[in-house]
């Protein structure tokens, strides 16, 4: 079986030593139980899953009794299931505080992140575990952010000088996705999606909220990855689905905190008042957004009405596991005012500001560089080097007027 090395596995030691709960978070399938577990059996620690429902009766009905049963070091695997272990896990770890108790994973966020950081603040890390990124699909050991300063973009240049960097890979990598069990070949990835998709809704949806219609739902599911990189249109949203307003406004925050959404807000501090209010919505994983959507293959889908749209999502999706995988929550925003002029994406880093355009060419010019004069309105900042990510095959230097970026290979995310 392929081993898969996961960049989050270090920020899962390093938090181990610093808190007495490890918790593991995110959408279901992206190998939380692995990681961790890799983890504990190194450690000789035991191991305990509430899919049980033996187990999870047990902790429901006396937690207190569970706690004393199970002593610690130990894995709880699902915790979700039994939030209120939270509680009384709070009163183990305050009664002899040491490091690397608890080791927790979820399987959606729902409330779960917002609960274990209530009841067990100062005494938790938590880690977020999306599907593969493309840097751990090719075994590539470069982990840290995505921060494009000049020495960054040097460095993983020289770095990545011998990878096979073909326009062809990125988009079989934007049509598979980062599931494992697509990545390991374990599965055909439709089979492998619409089993997933039944399970989600099946297991987390109607488990852990209130959803009246679940094929209704799996609708809005599919609308919601034909708008990946768009802006959120709660409006659009209701009607192709025939649901409410705020029943779009509702069904849209399940996505996201489950892990399969990711709304990218806008930068607004210290900018005039035209910007855009409205978030971007963003699917986290290319592949299920490709398969909701339809596309059969990567050929089809690069020369398809969505490709600079699902080449803009791999791109951010990339970005935020990188920051994701070191424990870290992505800075980053877009830049739109009223009169459509946008850049994809800032990165704010230490009061500097990284202005990043998408585009999907392999040819880079001085137009796509021609939005990165409307930084001069974001006042108190430094701005950093600007960068185009795109499908050239090197680090190229672009000029439009006064301005100069560097476009750079995707692959260097």
């Amino acid at each position: 079986m392929k081993i898969i090395n996961r960049h989050a596995s270090k920020t899962i030691k390093r938090l181990s030593n610093s808190y007495p709960a490890i918790l593991v978070t995110g959408a279901r399938q992206t190998g939380k139980t692995t990681i961790l577990k890799n983890y504990t059996d190194e450690k000789n620690i035991s191991y305990l899953t509430f899919d049980d429902p033996i187990e999870e009766n047990s902790a429901k009905s006396d937690p207190n009794t569970f706690i004393a049963l199970h002593p610690n070091p130990i894995m709880l695997d699902e915790i979700q299931y039994v939030p209120e272990l939270f509680r009384y896990i709070k009163i183990e770890i305050d009664k002899n505080r040491k490091n690397g108790m608890f080791y927790l994973t979820g399987s959606q966020q729902f409330s779960l992140v917002e609960s274990s950081s209530e009841t067990l603040a100062g005494r938790i890390g938590i880690v977020q575990l999306y599907p593969l990124s493309a840097r751990e699909k090719r075994d590539d050991d470069f982990s840290e952010s995505f921060i494009p300063t000049k020495d960054f973009i040097l460095k993983r240049n020289n770095e990545f000088s011998n990878t096979e960097n073909s326009i062809n890979n990125t988009w079989k990598n934007i049509f598979e996705g980062g599931y494992p069990e697509v990545v390991k070949g374990n599965v055909l990835s439709n089979d492998f999606y619409a089993s997933y998709l039944k399970t989600y809704i099946e297991r987390d949806i109607r488990k852990l909220t209130q959803v009246a219609d679940e094929m209704q739902f799996l609708q809005f599911i599919t609308v919601a990855a034909s708008r990946t990189a768009q802006l959120v249109n709660y409006g659009d949203m209701a009607r192709d689905c025939g649901i409410s307003e705020v029943t779009a406004k509702k069904w849209l925050s399940l996505l996201v905190t489950s892990g399969l959404v990711y709304l990218l807000r806008p930068y607004s501090s210290n900018v005039e008042k035209r910007v855009v209010k409205t978030p971007k919505l963003y699917f986290m994983d290319t592949g299920l957004a490709a398969f909701l959507t339809r596309w059969t293959n990567p050929d089809v889908m690069c020369n398809g009405a969505m490709a600079g749209a699902f080449f803009e999502t791999y791109v951010i999706s990339e970005i935020i596991k990188s920051f994701a995988n070191n424990g870290q929550d992505a800075p980053i925003y877009f830049y739109r005012d009223k009169d459509k002029i946008e850049i994809d994406l800032l990165i704010e880093i230490d009061n500097t500001l990284y202005p990043v355009e998408i585009k999907k060419t392999a040819s880079p010019n001085s137009d796509d560089a021609r939005n990165f004069f409307i930084t001069d309105r974001i006042k108190n900042v430094q701005i950093g080097q600007n960068v185009i990510i795109c499908n050239t095959d090197k680090v190229v230097s672009i000029k439009k007027g006064d301005i100069t970026a560097l476009a750079i290979p995707v692959g260097l995310v």
